[in-house]
């Protein structure tokens, strides 16, 4: 999945009003549990029931100039990330069972894989496979015509240029052709045996807003541009217990922090496409 181009160009501004009326208002309905959509009355009055409350926003935050600021676009946005959520993501969401059956509908295409297929590090019976990024692997294997791939780094992201220009505060998933100068660098966080949404999960967001800023400023400042993909599965996880977190990532998504987020069986369909944007830009 992409942004949409409709936010593509908002400000800071307009983010931090996302963050804003998300928090104060809510993200899902405790109710019926679904993403919540905001009307333009309906973000003014969490403004204006904020401002009741804390005499320091009332200082700070002027009513009239919400109503003049990216008030129909908020609205808009909140209508199109609920819509996204509801008809793209729990569609593409796979359980256990789902993902260990696409990856041995995918696996049986070839007798050998160059690409690894880890496992995760729980014990017993839930001992396996990690399905989704053995999938994202064969996948970028199938597609990039024997070219070069780091399937699995234990280094640091570096960009340099006669020296070192960048280094990136943590170790991703993957990256292509090189973590060296890398075309595109992605992470991978599948959660099918989590019970609760708790604070791993939840530190996988913020890790992928860290990578994005970091990405972002080197974009900015240097003559590097990586494309930065995150796969994500785990319904459960994901769908059931971690909806609020789902708004964020689409947040970052439409901020550009992060390029494509790829979700569950989608990575089938929406990778094939993104590796061949790879091997263009490294033929070139």
């Amino acid at each position: 999945m992409r942004p949409d181009k409709r936010f593509q160009e908002m400000k800071r501004d307009f983010w931090a009003a996302v963050k804003f009326v998300s928090e104060r208002g809510g993200y899902t309905d405790r109710r019926t549990r679904e993403v919540k959509k905001f009307s333009p009355r309906e973000i003014i009055n969490i403004y204006d029931k904020e401002m009741k409350r804390n005499e320091d926003l009332q200082r700070f935050v002027n009513i009239d100039k919400i109503r003049d600021h990216y008030l129909n676009e908020l609205s808009e946005y909140f209508s199109y990330r609920a819509n996204v959520l509801n008809e793209h993501f729990k569609q593409n969401l796979m359980n256990v069972n789902e993902a260990e059956q696409l990856f041995d509908e995918i696996s049986k295409r070839r007798i050998q894989w160059k690409a690894p297929f880890p496992e995760n590090k729980q014990s017993g019976d839930k001992k396996k496979i990690n399905y989704l990024t053995a999938l994202v692997n064969m996948i970028i294997e199938e597609n990039l015509d024997d070219l070069a791939c780091d399937y699995d780094p234990h280094k640091l992201p570096l960009f340099a240029d006669g020296v070192p220009l960048r280094v990136f505060s943590r170790r991703l998933d993957g990256a292509f052709p090189s973590i060296i100068n890398p075309i595109a660098l992605w992470e991978i966080k599948e959660y099918y045996y989590t019970t609760t949404f708790g604070s791993r999960v939840a530190d996988g967001v913020y890790e992928t807003i860290l990578d994005g800023f970091e990405i972002e400023e080197s974009k900015e400042n240097t003559e590097f541009d990586v494309e930065h993909i995150l796969f994500i599965d785990g319904y459960y996880t994901w769908w059931d217990c971690g909806r609020s977190y789902l708004c964020r990532l689409i947040d970052i998504l439409n901020m550009g922090l992060v390029d494509s987020i790829i979700v569950g069986k989608e990575v089938i369909s929406a990778l094939p496409e993104i590796v061949k944007g790879w091997k263009e830009k490294f033929n070139s």
